[in-house]
């Protein structure tokens, strides 16, 4: 059970500190610093992971959890950027958004589903929202890839530890 909370009340409360942090900051240079540091977190914390998948004797479970705290933390990063945007540069996007708009949006982005009702109007706007196209190809598919290394590798070791 404790396997399932464990990522599960790490999601939620990333998502409720999207929700409770103010985000009533201008769109500027230390915005977009603070994209990019907000960034150079999850790069620095899916690192930390994969290497806790290693060590781990359960490292299964701990991809679940690295997955369930990178894959959210990301999203959330490119949501409050959004957001801060459509707040500071009113046009940035087709419609104003709101954190729960900004949030939809960096999911639909995530899911290459785009319905259309939501779209980036202004370059800025634009460039964050391709920024995070290319960030999604490479969670998708380099972050998964060394996740599921990161598992075999440990479970590879493990027999030659228990023998």
């Amino acid at each position: 059970m404790r396997a399932v909370l464990r990522p599960l009340g790490t999601a939620t409360g990333l998502v409720l500190a999207y929700y409770l942090l103010p985000m009533d900051q201008r769109f500027e240079g230390s915005t977009a610093v603070s994209l990019v540091l907000g960034l150079a977190a999850v790069a620095a914390l899916f690192t930390w992971q994969i290497r806790s998948i290693l060590r781990s004797s359960r490292p299964r479970l701990r991809a679940v959890e690295a997955l369930a705290t990178t894959v959210p933390l990301f999203l959330l990063i490119f949501a409050a950027t959004y957001h801060v945007m459509a707040q500071a540069q009113p046009g940035s996007f087709t419609t104003p958004l709101a954190r729960t708009d900004a949030l939809y949006f960096a999911l639909t982005v995530f899911s290459t589903v785009g319905f259309g009702d939501i779209a980036p109007s202004a370059e800025p706007a634009r460039i964050v929202t391709m920024l995070q196209m290319v960030g999604d190809i490479l969670l998708v598919g380099v972050a998964a890839h060394v996740v599921v290394g990161a598992v075999q590798s440990a479970l590879a070791r493990r027999p030659a530890d228990d023998g």
